[in-house]
């Protein structure tokens, strides 16, 4: 091990990293929590560091510690993890399983094509409920937007009301609106997250598009002693406003910390919500 008053190394972390693995269930998942928060923590550091060199001298780093660029790639493959083992995806071409089970294996197939570990790398939280699915596999690239194709059937009640629709082998499709008989419809994954426009040819043939946010929320941007803090304002049904401190020291990771906390508090709005700025 290292020495007390030594960041711990690349080499040491990852270490850590495969005795946590082999942790029995209910010590892994502490010791899991405590190593992502020190790589969070480590990241945090390098981008306080990176943006304070801007307004004076560049610290020299400690010889074997880690840059901006491997310490989030080392926080994006804690969280990428935690959620295999917490939420049980798995990786290329397997099918979940049970939340806690045997720490699945991973071999060199699932880091590269993994649409969870892209999503987490792009700065995106894994969602707190099951994304859409494409042939059996999550399907996170449909909710960074693009228009997709897909083969798609709507499924109709004895009246010809539409009820559902079977939108790439996946069932969990609901009508929010039809635009055009039997062309066009507002489709939602079980009623969460965003809302996509689903444009038919006939032949069971059609586009997939996400539609873009209608609401707008804000969220504030405050700074002290250099340091600068986001706060979600958002407003309740109720007309009350919520003041949701963000854990993020830039934009990108503000929008990205005020959407996970949309997908966890109203999973509904996730992906229907545009966020702007405001400097107190």
């Amino acid at each position: 091990m290292s020495k007390p008053d030594t960041p711990l190394d690349a080499e040491h972390l990852a270490n850590l990293a495969e005795r946590v693995a082999r942790l029995p269930a209910a010590d892994a998942e502490w010791a899991g929590v405590l190593l992502e928060e020190l790589l969070r923590a480590r990241a945090h550091e390098a981008v306080l560091l990176a943006e304070r060199s801007e307004r004076g001298p560049v610290r020299t780093r400690v010889d074997g510690e880690l840059d901006d660029e491997l310490a989030q790639l080392a926080l994006d493959t804690a969280a990428w993890l935690k959620a295999l083992w917490n939420d049980g995806y798995m990786g290329a071409g397997n099918f979940r399983s049970s939340p806690c089970s045997d720490f699945p294996a991973i071999d060199l197939e699932d880091v590269r094509k993994s649409s969870l570990f892209a999503r987490i790398r792009r700065g995106k939280h894994a969602l707190p409920f099951a994304p859409p699915t494409r042939h059996g596999s999550p399907w996170h690239d449909l909710l960074e937007g693009g228009t997709h194709t897909v083969e798609a059937e709507i499924l109709h009640d004895e009246t010809g009301v539409p009820l559902a629709a079977i939108i790439e082998a996946c069932t969990d499709w609901q009508i929010v609106a039809e635009r055009i008989p039997d062309r066009q419809y507002l489709v939602q994954h079980q009623g969460k997250g965003p809302v996509y426009r689903l444009c038919l040819d006939g032949s069971g043939a059609g586009e997939l598009r996400r539609e873009p946010p209608l609401l707008t929320s804000t969220i504030a941007v405050h700074g002290r002693d250099g340091f600068q803090g986001y706060t979600l304002e958002w407003r309740s049904d109720d007309g009350r406003t919520q003041f949701v401190p963000l854990r993020a020291a830039t934009w990108d990771r503000a929008e990205s910390e005020a959407e996970h906390w949309l997908a966890r508090s109203y999973p509904e709005m996730y992906g229907r919500v545009r966020f702007e700025m405001r400097k107190k």
